[in-house]
């Protein structure tokens, strides 16, 4: 199977990663993936609230 247990994969992918998008635009593609990822958490957290309003108020919509 294919793992990502050792040093060598890492450094493999991010030399990778450096290639294909180049050093200067990693930084704002991790602070877009970042913000990206917080906002489908609110969402989430949005979500399951609502749904623990739902059924404390008994409603059932169909």
């Amino acid at each position: 199977m294919f793992g990502l247990r050792e040093p060598s994969h890492w450094l493999l992918i991010i030399l990778i990663f450096i290639i294909l998008f180049g050093a200067k635009r990693l930084p704002d593609s991790a602070r877009s993936l970042a913000k990206s990822l917080r906002i489908f958490k609110t969402e989430m957290k949005e979500s399951k609230d609502d749904d623990k309003k739902n059924d404390s108020e008994g409603g059932t919509e169909k």
